[in-house]
Protein backbone atom coordinates (compact mmCIF):
# COMPACT_ATOMS: atom_id res chain seq x y z
CA UNK A 1 0.00 0.00 0.00
CA UNK A 2 0.87 3.44 -0.72
CA UNK A 3 1.87 5.65 2.25
CA UNK A 4 -0.55 8.15 0.56
CA UNK A 5 -3.17 5.80 0.36
CA UNK A 6 -2.79 4.80 3.91
CA UNK A 7 -3.04 8.55 4.99
CA UNK A 8 -6.21 9.11 3.36
CA UNK A 9 -7.64 5.94 4.79
CA UNK A 10 -6.52 7.13 8.46
CA UNK A 11 -6.83 10.38 8.46
CA UNK A 12 -3.36 11.02 9.65
CA UNK A 13 -2.22 12.72 7.15
CA UNK A 14 0.84 15.29 6.53
CA UNK A 15 -0.09 18.64 8.04
CA UNK A 16 2.78 22.31 8.49
CA UNK A 17 5.21 19.96 10.79
CA UNK A 18 4.94 16.22 10.40
CA UNK A 19 2.02 13.37 10.29
CA UNK A 20 -0.99 13.86 13.01
CA UNK A 21 -4.00 12.15 13.81
CA UNK A 22 -6.23 11.02 16.34
CA UNK A 23 -4.60 8.65 18.70
CA UNK A 24 -7.06 5.84 18.00
CA UNK A 25 -6.02 6.01 14.29
CA UNK A 26 -2.48 5.97 14.84
CA UNK A 27 -1.93 2.28 15.29
CA UNK A 28 0.88 0.01 15.63
CA UNK A 29 0.21 -0.57 12.04
CA UNK A 30 0.10 3.20 10.94
CA UNK A 31 2.92 4.50 12.93
CA UNK A 32 5.57 1.08 11.61
CA UNK A 33 4.20 1.90 7.91
CA UNK A 34 4.81 5.79 8.04
CA UNK A 35 8.46 4.79 9.10
CA UNK A 36 8.57 2.02 6.87
CA UNK A 37 8.09 4.81 4.30
CA UNK A 38 9.93 7.47 5.30
CA UNK A 39 13.07 5.10 5.17
CA UNK A 40 12.32 3.60 1.85
CA UNK A 41 12.03 7.83 1.08
CA UNK A 42 15.56 8.22 2.04
CA UNK A 43 17.39 5.16 0.77
CA UNK A 44 15.56 6.26 -2.65
CA UNK A 45 17.39 9.42 -2.40
CA UNK A 46 20.70 7.66 -0.78
CA UNK A 47 20.42 9.33 2.29
CA UNK A 48 20.24 5.82 4.34
CA UNK A 49 22.98 3.10 4.86
CA UNK A 50 22.53 -0.11 5.55
CA UNK A 51 22.63 -0.46 9.65
CA UNK A 52 23.07 3.09 10.14
CA UNK A 53 21.51 4.61 13.25
CA UNK A 54 17.88 6.49 12.96
CA UNK A 55 17.11 8.94 16.74
CA UNK A 56 14.16 8.58 18.33
CA UNK A 57 12.59 10.55 20.89
CA UNK A 58 9.24 11.47 21.80
CA UNK A 59 6.57 13.79 24.16
CA UNK A 60 5.41 13.54 27.58
CA UNK A 61 1.98 12.64 26.23
CA UNK A 62 0.28 8.92 27.35
CA UNK A 63 0.24 7.59 23.83
CA UNK A 64 4.06 8.66 22.68
CA UNK A 65 6.09 5.89 24.13
CA UNK A 66 4.10 3.25 22.01
CA UNK A 67 4.32 4.87 18.77
CA UNK A 68 7.97 5.22 19.51
CA UNK A 69 8.26 1.35 20.15
CA UNK A 70 6.17 0.82 16.92
CA UNK A 71 8.97 3.23 14.99
CA UNK A 72 11.84 1.43 16.96
CA UNK A 73 10.22 -2.10 15.36
CA UNK A 74 10.42 -0.50 11.59
CA UNK A 75 13.39 1.09 11.97
CA UNK A 76 14.94 -2.69 13.02
CA UNK A 77 12.98 -4.23 10.41
CA UNK A 78 14.40 -1.48 7.81
CA UNK A 79 17.90 -3.09 8.52
CA UNK A 80 18.86 0.12 10.54
CA UNK A 81 19.72 0.94 14.82
CA UNK A 82 17.17 2.73 16.71
CA UNK A 83 18.82 5.00 19.09
CA UNK A 84 16.61 6.26 21.90
CA UNK A 85 17.15 9.97 22.83
CA UNK A 86 14.40 9.80 25.31
CA UNK A 87 12.14 12.71 26.35
CA UNK A 88 14.00 15.31 24.93
CA UNK A 89 12.81 18.64 22.74
CA UNK A 90 11.83 18.22 18.94
CA UNK A 91 14.94 20.72 18.26
CA UNK A 92 17.03 18.57 20.17
CA UNK A 93 16.66 15.61 18.34
CA UNK A 94 16.82 17.57 15.46
CA UNK A 95 19.83 18.78 16.23
CA UNK A 96 21.62 15.36 17.15
CA UNK A 97 20.70 14.56 13.63
CA UNK A 98 22.25 16.94 12.12
CA UNK A 99 25.27 16.60 13.93
CA UNK A 100 25.78 13.08 13.55
CA UNK A 101 24.71 12.76 10.17
CA UNK A 102 21.33 10.72 11.24
CA UNK A 103 17.75 10.85 10.56
CA UNK A 104 15.17 11.17 13.10
CA UNK A 105 11.68 11.09 14.47
CA UNK A 106 10.01 12.65 17.03
CA UNK A 107 6.40 11.54 18.21
CA UNK A 108 4.57 14.53 19.21
CA UNK A 109 1.21 16.56 18.88
CA UNK A 110 3.05 19.37 19.67
CA UNK A 111 -0.12 21.60 21.68
CA UNK A 112 -2.70 20.10 20.18
CA UNK A 113 -4.98 17.57 22.87
CA UNK A 114 -3.68 13.97 23.95
CA UNK A 115 -6.27 12.31 21.99
CA UNK A 116 -3.91 12.81 19.39
CA UNK A 117 -0.27 12.81 18.80
CA UNK A 118 1.88 12.71 15.48
CA UNK A 119 5.44 12.16 13.94
CA UNK A 120 7.84 14.45 12.78
CA UNK A 121 10.11 13.36 10.34
CA UNK A 122 14.06 14.84 10.22
CA UNK A 123 16.39 14.47 7.23
CA UNK A 124 20.25 14.11 8.04
CA UNK A 125 20.48 18.02 7.29
CA UNK A 126 16.92 18.66 9.33
CA UNK A 127 13.11 18.64 8.72
CA UNK A 128 12.08 17.28 5.52
CA UNK A 129 10.53 19.37 3.51
CA UNK A 130 7.19 19.52 1.34
CA UNK A 131 8.90 18.23 -1.85
CA UNK A 132 9.75 15.20 0.93
CA UNK A 133 6.67 14.86 2.04
CA UNK A 134 5.49 14.10 -1.78
CA UNK A 135 7.98 11.48 -1.75
CA UNK A 136 6.73 9.71 1.37
CA UNK A 137 3.59 9.66 0.40
CA UNK A 138 4.85 7.92 -2.99
CA UNK A 139 6.65 4.86 -1.03
CA UNK A 140 4.92 1.49 -0.77
CA UNK A 141 4.97 -0.47 2.10
CA UNK A 142 3.68 -4.09 2.91
CA UNK A 143 1.73 -5.42 5.94
CA UNK A 144 3.18 -8.25 7.97
CA UNK A 145 -0.03 -10.65 9.23
CA UNK A 146 2.51 -12.03 11.62
CA UNK A 147 3.09 -8.93 12.94
CA UNK A 148 -0.34 -7.07 13.15
CA UNK A 149 -3.90 -8.12 14.50
CA UNK A 150 -7.09 -6.53 12.51
CA UNK A 151 -6.98 -3.48 14.06
CA UNK A 152 -3.22 -3.03 13.36
CA UNK A 153 -2.23 -3.74 17.06
CA UNK A 154 1.11 -6.00 17.44
CA UNK A 155 0.36 -9.28 18.21
CA UNK A 156 3.22 -9.90 20.60
CA UNK A 157 4.98 -7.27 22.88
CA UNK A 158 7.34 -5.22 21.05
CA UNK A 159 8.88 -3.97 24.30
CA UNK A 160 12.14 -4.99 23.51
CA UNK A 161 12.29 -2.72 20.18
CA UNK A 162 13.11 0.31 21.87
CA UNK A 163 16.72 0.12 23.21
CA UNK A 164 17.49 2.06 26.98
CA UNK A 165 17.42 5.84 26.79
CA UNK A 166 20.72 7.70 25.32
CA UNK A 167 21.23 10.57 27.12
CA UNK A 168 23.57 12.18 24.94
CA UNK A 169 21.41 14.49 22.77
CA UNK A 170 19.92 16.08 25.56
CA UNK A 171 23.49 16.92 27.22
CA UNK A 172 24.79 18.02 23.76
CA UNK A 173 21.56 20.92 23.17
CA UNK A 174 22.26 22.08 26.95
CA UNK A 175 25.65 22.32 25.90
CA UNK A 176 24.78 24.07 22.70
CA UNK A 177 23.68 27.00 24.32
CA UNK A 178 25.97 27.03 27.70
CA UNK A 179 28.97 27.00 25.31
CA UNK A 180 27.72 29.76 23.32
CA UNK A 181 26.53 32.24 25.77
CA UNK A 182 28.98 33.91 27.84
CA UNK A 183 29.22 32.39 31.63
CA UNK A 184 26.86 33.60 34.49
CA UNK A 185 25.46 36.15 31.20
CA UNK A 186 21.92 35.86 32.83
CA UNK A 187 23.52 35.99 36.97
CA UNK A 188 20.91 38.79 38.00
CA UNK A 189 17.66 37.76 36.83
CA UNK A 190 15.26 35.83 38.48
CA UNK A 191 12.84 33.63 36.20
CA UNK A 192 9.94 31.45 36.33
CA UNK A 193 9.87 28.20 34.33
CA UNK A 194 6.31 27.53 33.69
CA UNK A 195 6.76 23.64 33.56
CA UNK A 196 3.11 22.04 32.72
CA UNK A 197 4.01 19.14 30.49
CA UNK A 198 6.26 20.57 28.09
CA UNK A 199 9.41 18.25 27.35
CA UNK A 200 11.37 21.38 27.28
CA UNK A 201 11.26 21.96 31.03
CA UNK A 202 14.22 20.21 32.16
CA UNK A 203 16.54 21.68 29.31
CA UNK A 204 14.32 25.09 30.36
CA UNK A 205 16.15 24.99 33.95
CA UNK A 206 19.32 23.51 32.97
CA UNK A 207 20.23 26.11 30.51
CA UNK A 208 19.06 29.22 32.28
CA UNK A 209 20.56 27.76 35.66
CA UNK A 210 23.68 27.43 33.90
CA UNK A 211 24.18 30.67 32.67
CA UNK A 212 23.72 32.40 35.92
CA UNK A 213 19.70 33.33 36.44
CA UNK A 214 17.91 32.28 39.61
CA UNK A 215 15.47 29.88 38.42
CA UNK A 216 11.53 28.62 40.08
CA UNK A 217 10.09 25.57 38.53
CA UNK A 218 6.45 26.27 38.83
CA UNK A 219 3.34 24.48 37.37
CA UNK A 220 4.81 20.70 37.14
CA UNK A 221 2.01 18.73 35.63
CA UNK A 222 1.71 14.75 35.03
CA UNK A 223 -1.42 14.86 33.04
CA UNK A 224 -0.81 16.83 29.18
CA UNK A 225 -1.58 20.63 28.75
CA UNK A 226 -1.91 21.19 25.56
CA UNK A 227 -0.97 24.43 26.09
CA UNK A 228 -0.62 27.28 22.74
CA UNK A 229 1.34 29.84 22.16
CA UNK A 230 -0.74 31.19 19.39
CA UNK A 231 -3.56 30.72 21.38
CA UNK A 232 -3.10 30.73 24.71
CA UNK A 233 -5.41 29.60 27.26
CA UNK A 234 -7.08 32.31 29.65
CA UNK A 235 -6.03 30.02 32.17
CA UNK A 236 -2.35 30.36 31.06
CA UNK A 237 -3.09 34.22 30.67
CA UNK A 238 -4.27 34.27 34.43
CA UNK A 239 -1.36 32.28 35.58
CA UNK A 240 1.24 34.48 34.40
CA UNK A 241 -0.30 37.40 36.43
CA UNK A 242 -0.66 35.86 39.37
CA UNK A 243 2.76 34.48 39.53
CA UNK A 244 4.33 37.38 38.82
CA UNK A 245 2.10 39.56 41.19
CA UNK A 246 4.55 40.08 44.24
CA UNK A 247 7.15 40.98 41.49
CA UNK A 248 9.47 38.50 41.88
CA UNK A 249 10.44 37.56 38.22
CA UNK A 250 12.03 39.20 35.51
CA UNK A 251 10.36 37.17 33.13
CA UNK A 252 8.53 33.57 32.96
CA UNK A 253 9.46 31.33 30.13
CA UNK A 254 7.71 28.36 29.12
CA UNK A 255 6.93 26.24 26.06
CA UNK A 256 4.56 24.02 23.79
CA UNK A 257 4.05 19.59 24.69
CA UNK A 258 7.38 19.15 22.35
CA UNK A 259 9.79 22.64 22.68
CA UNK A 260 9.98 23.87 20.03
CA UNK A 261 7.62 27.04 20.17
CA UNK A 262 8.75 29.30 22.92
CA UNK A 263 6.33 31.07 25.34
CA UNK A 264 7.55 34.18 26.81
CA UNK A 265 6.15 36.56 29.86
CA UNK A 266 7.36 40.03 30.99
CA UNK A 267 7.68 41.18 34.79
CA UNK A 268 4.26 41.33 35.50
CA UNK A 269 3.60 38.27 33.37
CA UNK A 270 1.79 39.08 30.77
CA UNK A 271 3.15 36.59 27.81
CA UNK A 272 4.56 38.61 25.21
CA UNK A 273 3.17 37.28 21.44
CA UNK A 274 5.59 34.59 19.08
CA UNK A 275 6.25 37.31 16.79
CA UNK A 276 7.49 39.81 18.78
CA UNK A 277 9.68 37.58 20.67
CA UNK A 278 10.95 36.40 17.26
CA UNK A 279 11.85 40.01 16.57
CA UNK A 280 13.78 40.72 20.01
CA UNK A 281 15.67 37.12 19.10
CA UNK A 282 16.52 38.18 16.09
CA UNK A 283 17.85 41.94 16.99
CA UNK A 284 19.88 39.85 20.08
CA UNK A 285 21.55 37.58 17.43
CA UNK A 286 22.62 40.05 14.73
CA UNK A 287 20.49 38.94 12.30
CA UNK A 288 20.64 40.55 8.74
CA UNK A 289 18.28 38.84 7.00
CA UNK A 290 14.63 37.38 8.30
CA UNK A 291 11.81 35.23 7.07
CA UNK A 292 8.70 34.91 8.47
CA UNK A 293 5.08 33.73 7.71
CA UNK A 294 2.90 36.74 6.15
CA UNK A 295 0.65 36.22 9.69
CA UNK A 296 3.74 37.64 11.67
CA UNK A 297 3.37 41.01 13.31
CA UNK A 298 4.30 44.12 10.52
CA UNK A 299 6.55 45.07 13.26
CA UNK A 300 9.66 43.50 11.93
CA UNK A 301 9.60 45.47 8.88
CA UNK A 302 8.33 48.52 10.46
CA UNK A 303 11.66 48.56 12.88
CA UNK A 304 13.56 49.14 10.07
CA UNK A 305 16.59 47.32 11.71
CA UNK A 306 16.86 44.48 8.94
CA UNK A 307 18.63 44.67 5.57
CA UNK A 308 15.42 42.10 4.36
CA UNK A 309 12.73 40.60 5.45
CA UNK A 310 10.99 37.70 3.29
CA UNK A 311 7.30 36.37 3.75
CA UNK A 312 6.08 32.59 3.41
CA UNK A 313 3.08 30.65 3.75
CA UNK A 314 2.61 29.23 6.97
CA UNK A 315 4.73 26.13 8.72
CA UNK A 316 8.33 25.82 9.05
CA UNK A 317 8.89 23.94 5.50
CA UNK A 318 8.21 27.13 4.00
CA UNK A 319 10.26 29.09 6.44
CA UNK A 320 12.99 26.91 6.02
CA UNK A 321 13.12 26.90 1.77
CA UNK A 322 12.74 30.78 2.24
CA UNK A 323 15.93 31.36 4.25
CA UNK A 324 17.59 28.99 2.13
CA UNK A 325 16.83 31.09 -1.10
CA UNK A 326 18.42 33.60 0.98
CA UNK A 327 21.31 31.71 1.99
CA UNK A 328 21.83 30.94 -1.87
CA UNK A 329 22.13 34.83 -2.10
CA UNK A 330 24.98 34.47 0.12
CA UNK A 331 23.12 36.53 2.90
CA UNK A 332 23.84 35.98 7.10
CA UNK A 333 23.41 35.55 9.27
CA UNK A 334 19.88 34.57 8.13
CA UNK A 335 17.11 33.72 10.63
CA UNK A 336 13.06 33.21 10.72
CA UNK A 337 10.73 32.57 13.28
CA UNK A 338 7.19 31.71 12.89
CA UNK A 339 3.87 33.67 14.84
CA UNK A 340 4.09 30.69 17.18
CA UNK A 341 7.21 31.94 18.49
CA UNK A 342 9.08 29.25 16.90
CA UNK A 343 12.96 30.37 15.80
CA UNK A 344 15.13 28.91 12.91
CA UNK A 345 18.84 29.27 12.62
CA UNK A 346 19.79 29.54 8.62
CA UNK A 347 23.23 30.38 9.39
CA UNK A 348 25.77 29.63 12.23
CA UNK A 349 25.68 32.77 14.62
CA UNK A 350 29.48 34.29 15.48
CA UNK A 351 29.94 35.81 18.23
CA UNK A 352 33.26 36.54 20.04
CA UNK A 353 35.15 33.65 18.63
CA UNK A 354 32.57 31.58 19.81
CA UNK A 355 29.92 29.56 17.13
CA UNK A 356 26.21 28.90 17.03
CA UNK A 357 26.09 25.95 14.72
CA UNK A 358 23.04 26.49 12.25
CA UNK A 359 19.71 24.70 13.42
CA UNK A 360 16.85 24.90 10.49
CA UNK A 361 14.27 23.71 13.36
CA UNK A 362 11.78 25.37 15.12
CA UNK A 363 13.31 25.91 18.99
CA UNK A 364 12.19 27.61 21.88
CA UNK A 365 14.94 28.16 24.38
CA UNK A 366 16.84 29.92 21.89
CA UNK A 367 14.16 32.43 22.14
CA UNK A 368 14.53 32.53 25.98
CA UNK A 369 18.34 33.10 26.24
CA UNK A 370 18.29 35.93 23.85
CA UNK A 371 15.26 37.91 24.94
CA UNK A 372 16.94 37.31 28.55
CA UNK A 373 19.95 38.48 27.61
CA UNK A 374 18.84 41.26 25.88
CA UNK A 375 17.17 42.63 29.06
CA UNK A 376 20.18 42.04 31.14
CA UNK A 377 22.71 42.99 29.10
CA UNK A 378 20.10 46.78 27.99
CA UNK A 379 19.29 47.13 31.76
CA UNK A 380 15.80 47.42 30.55
CA UNK A 381 12.70 44.58 31.54
CA UNK A 382 11.77 43.04 29.05
CA UNK A 383 8.17 45.04 28.94
CA UNK A 384 10.55 48.21 27.88
CA UNK A 385 12.10 45.91 25.08
CA UNK A 386 8.96 45.19 23.55
CA UNK A 387 7.43 48.56 23.65
CA UNK A 388 10.48 50.02 21.87
CA UNK A 389 9.40 47.84 18.71
CA UNK A 390 6.91 49.77 16.39
CA UNK A 391 3.16 49.63 18.15
CA UNK A 392 1.47 46.73 15.87
CA UNK A 393 -0.10 44.31 18.20
CA UNK A 394 -1.30 41.06 17.05
CA UNK A 395 -3.95 38.53 18.27
CA UNK A 396 -5.13 34.87 17.62
CA UNK A 397 -7.82 32.88 17.75
CA UNK A 398 -9.18 29.84 16.84
CA UNK A 399 -12.58 27.79 16.08
CA UNK A 400 -12.52 24.03 17.74
CA UNK A 401 -13.99 20.92 15.61
CA UNK A 402 -14.50 23.19 12.17
CA UNK A 403 -13.54 20.37 9.75
CA UNK A 404 -10.91 21.71 7.58
CA UNK A 405 -13.00 20.67 4.20
CA UNK A 406 -15.68 23.08 5.58
CA UNK A 407 -13.01 25.90 6.21
CA UNK A 408 -11.32 25.45 2.53
CA UNK A 409 -15.39 25.55 1.56
CA UNK A 410 -16.01 28.77 2.76
CA UNK A 411 -12.71 30.82 1.92
CA UNK A 412 -13.27 29.85 -1.55
CA UNK A 413 -16.51 31.66 -1.79
CA UNK A 414 -14.30 34.53 -1.28
CA UNK A 415 -12.10 33.61 -4.17
CA UNK A 416 -14.17 33.95 -7.32
CA UNK A 417 -10.87 35.19 -9.46
CA UNK A 418 -12.38 38.81 -9.56
CA UNK A 419 -10.51 41.09 -7.05
CA UNK A 420 -13.48 43.79 -7.26
CA UNK A 421 -16.40 40.56 -6.75
CA UNK A 422 -14.02 39.64 -3.85
CA UNK A 423 -13.83 42.28 -2.28
CA UNK A 424 -17.59 43.39 -2.47
CA UNK A 425 -17.93 39.50 -0.72
CA UNK A 426 -15.60 40.45 1.66
CA UNK A 427 -16.82 43.66 3.08
CA UNK A 428 -20.67 42.32 3.25
CA UNK A 429 -19.28 40.05 5.93
CA UNK A 430 -16.19 42.05 7.87
CA UNK A 431 -17.50 45.35 6.63
CA UNK A 432 -19.22 46.52 9.56
CA UNK A 433 -16.52 45.83 11.82
CA UNK A 434 -13.36 46.92 10.14
CA UNK A 435 -14.27 49.05 6.90
CA UNK A 436 -13.25 48.59 3.21
CA UNK A 437 -10.90 46.63 2.20
CA UNK A 438 -7.60 47.78 0.78
CA UNK A 439 -5.71 44.24 0.10
CA UNK A 440 -6.02 41.19 -0.24
CA UNK A 441 -3.17 38.23 0.09
CA UNK A 442 -4.06 34.70 -0.47
CA UNK A 443 0.09 33.48 -0.03
CA UNK A 444 -1.59 31.49 3.03
CA UNK A 445 -5.78 31.59 3.66
CA UNK A 446 -6.86 34.90 3.10
CA UNK A 447 -5.21 37.90 4.49
CA UNK A 448 -6.96 41.26 4.44
CA UNK A 449 -5.73 44.44 4.79
CA UNK A 450 -8.63 47.19 5.66
CA UNK A 451 -7.99 50.95 4.40
CA UNK A 452 -7.64 51.35 8.17
CA UNK A 453 -4.60 49.57 8.73
CA UNK A 454 -6.05 47.09 10.58
CA UNK A 455 -5.60 43.58 9.31
CA UNK A 456 -7.60 39.99 9.69
CA UNK A 457 -5.83 36.84 8.40
CA UNK A 458 -8.13 33.73 7.95
CA UNK A 459 -6.68 30.32 7.70
CA UNK A 460 -7.57 26.72 8.29
CA UNK A 461 -5.05 25.17 10.92
CA UNK A 462 -2.70 22.46 9.11
CA UNK A 463 -2.59 20.36 12.03
CA UNK A 464 -6.03 19.99 13.54
CA UNK A 465 -9.81 20.70 12.49
CA UNK A 466 -9.52 24.26 13.52
CA UNK A 467 -10.00 27.85 11.47
CA UNK A 468 -7.77 30.32 12.86
CA UNK A 469 -8.18 34.12 13.07
CA UNK A 470 -5.13 36.25 13.04
CA UNK A 471 -5.40 39.82 13.74
CA UNK A 472 -3.19 43.17 13.63
CA UNK A 473 -3.96 46.43 15.29
CA UNK A 474 -2.33 49.76 16.49
CA UNK A 475 -3.39 48.47 20.21
CA UNK A 476 -3.67 45.35 21.55
CA UNK A 477 -7.32 45.84 22.93
CA UNK A 478 -8.00 46.47 19.08
CA UNK A 479 -6.87 43.23 18.03
CA UNK A 480 -8.41 41.38 20.88
CA UNK A 481 -11.65 42.94 19.97
CA UNK A 482 -10.92 41.86 16.46
CA UNK A 483 -10.06 38.37 16.91
CA UNK A 484 -14.03 38.13 19.12
CA UNK A 485 -15.66 40.25 15.54
CA UNK A 486 -13.76 37.35 13.81
CA UNK A 487 -14.65 34.46 16.05
CA UNK A 488 -18.44 35.44 15.95
CA UNK A 489 -18.49 36.12 11.83
CA UNK A 490 -16.66 32.45 11.98
CA UNK A 491 -18.54 30.72 13.92
CA UNK A 492 -21.69 31.51 11.64
CA UNK A 493 -19.77 29.59 9.01
CA UNK A 494 -19.94 26.38 11.12
CA UNK A 495 -24.04 26.49 11.31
Amino acid sequence: MRIGDLMAETGVGFGTSGARGLVSDMTDWVCYAYTLGFLGYLRGIDALAPGQAVGLAGDLRPSSPRIMTACARAVVDAGCMPLNCGPIPSPALAAYGIDHGIPTLMVTGSHIPDDRNGIKFNLPTGEILKRDEEGIRAVDVARAPVLFDAAGGFLADQADALPPVDPQAYEDYVARYLDFFPADCLAGLRVGVYEHSSVAREAYCDVLAGLGAAVTRLGHSEIFVPVDTEAIRPEDVALGRDWSAEGQFDALVSADGDGDRPLIGDEAGAWLRGDIAGVLCALQLGARAVVTPVSSNTAVERCGRFAVVARTRIGSPYVIEGMQALMAEGLAPVVGYEANGGFLLGTEILRDGRVLAALPTRDAVIVAVAILLASATQGQPLSTLAANLPRRYTDSDRIKDFPTHLSAARLSTLDSGDLATDKAAIEAIFAADFGEVAEIDRTDGLRITFASGEIAHLRPSGNAPELRAYTEADSPERARAMSRLCMARLAEWRD
